[in-house]
């Protein structure tokens, strides 16, 4: 992969592409040793490849430092399962005049080759790399790192997804809960006296929209509302039977700031009004995102984002904060194409993001052109 004179982040991405990561499935550890391979030709002080067990197949994380690794460059291996629609091969890796297309291209190994190219007759002091696995379901990678003695050294992340040439600095979080009531269930020519807790899942419901709809003005100007999502109601098994149980599933995307105390109080004032028995729990939890000090990385990015923008999806760099590592989310191509057929990437992104990343390397390690000084 290294040993060219001069690396083609299109040619790079494309060989990663080919690298089937698709989650769950894909082959995680095997993208990652060939990771540190390139890492280590391109002189890291240490290169380490974990592999993370979890639920369905083994994840895995390749973390490079060069000296104490202050700074880091974070993008995920792994890719969803490819979407119906697809008019060329998903692991192929087409590179045309303008593009290159494939699963993970925007999403994210193109930040992955762009950062590879980025390192390349560099000599980095205090910056490192981790490329992680199981982005896209449920983090065990990040955060087995996270927890590792390696990260305590860790003061910021540059977090990569397509944003569009600008750089997040915040994002909604997202939590997904569920009530359930009991009944006794029985023959439905007894229903007039029975409990009926499809009927109380139902009167949830209404109040759970209701209550989105009285939080449609609170919250910061770009993040107002819950994004309360009421999405399914399940209970009963034929049309003569009293169901024994029902459930309901919902979420809200909570903004940074959110006023916990206050959505669970009327969340447990609604519950109360649709009926007695309902008991709730939170199902995943993944907490908002809001970047401490802007300044750093103002330092370290210059004037190459477009602006600083709130992004409309849930990224690791919320994890990344949770941890004590400040953090801020910027990467080439745009999330329109992620998780879509055909999805791509322009070259001239890529271009763009070698350039993001090596002023990221070069000022972290000491200075640009006129001596620009170290973010430590």
């Amino acid at each position: 992969m290294v040993g060219c004179s001069a690396m083609d982040p299109a040619a790079l991405l494309a060989e990663l592409i080919r690298h089937r990561t698709d989650n769950p499935g894909g082959d995680e550890p095997s993208i990652c040793r060939m990771l540190s391979r390139a890492l280590a030709e391109l002189g890291a002080d240490e290169v380490s490849v974990v592999e993370v067990p979890r639920a369905e197949g083994t994840g895995a994380y390749v973390a490079a430092r060069w000296g104490e690794p202050h700074t880091i460059i974070n993008a995920h291996v792994d890719t969803v399962p490819a979407n119906s629609g697809w008019t060329v091969d998903p692991w192929e890796g087409v590179v045309t005049a303008d593009r290159v297309i494939g699963l993970g291209a925007a999403d994210t190994k193109g930040a992955i080759a762009a950062t590879l190219v980025a390192l390349e007759g560099k000599k980095p002091r205090n910056v490192g790399v981790v490329f992680s696995g199981d982005e896209e379901r449920t983090g065990t990678c990040i955060r087995h790192f996270l927890a590792s003695p390696w990260a305590q050294v860790v003061k910021r992340a540059v977090v990569c997804e397509p944003t569009g040439r600008t750089v997040g600095v915040r994002h909604r979080g997202c939590v997904a809960l569920a009530a359930e009531v009991l009944g006794r269930g029985g023959h439905s020519s007894g229903a007039d006296h029975m409990p009926k807790p499809v009927v109380t899942m139902a009167r949830l419901a209404v109040g759970l929209d209701e209550l989105g709809r009285r939080w449609l003005d609170r919250g910061p100007a770009d993040m107002k509302g819950l994004c309360m999502n009421v999405a399914s109601i399940e209970g009963g098994v034929a049309f003569n039977v009293v169901p024994h149980r029902a459930s309901l599933t919902f979420s809200v995307r909570p903004p940074p700031g959110f006023d916990v105390a206050a959505f669970e109080a009327e969340l447990a004032a609604r519950a109360r009004a649709a009926g007695e028995g309902i008991e709730t729990r939170t199902v995943i939890s993944m907490s908002p995102f809001e970047t401490r000090d802007v300044a750093p990385f103002r330092a370290l990015l210059g004037s190459l984002p477009r602006a600083e923008s709130t992004l409309p999806f849930w990224t690791e760099a919320a994890l990344f904060s949770s941890a004590g590592i400040d953090s801020v989310v910027i990467g080439p191509g745009d999330i329109a194409q992620a998780h879509a057929p055909d999805e791509f990437v322009m070259k001239s992104d890529l271009e763009w993001a070698v350039e993001v990343f090596s002023q990221v390397i070069a000022r972290a390690s000491g200075g640009v052109g006129g001596g620009a000084p170290r973010v430590d």
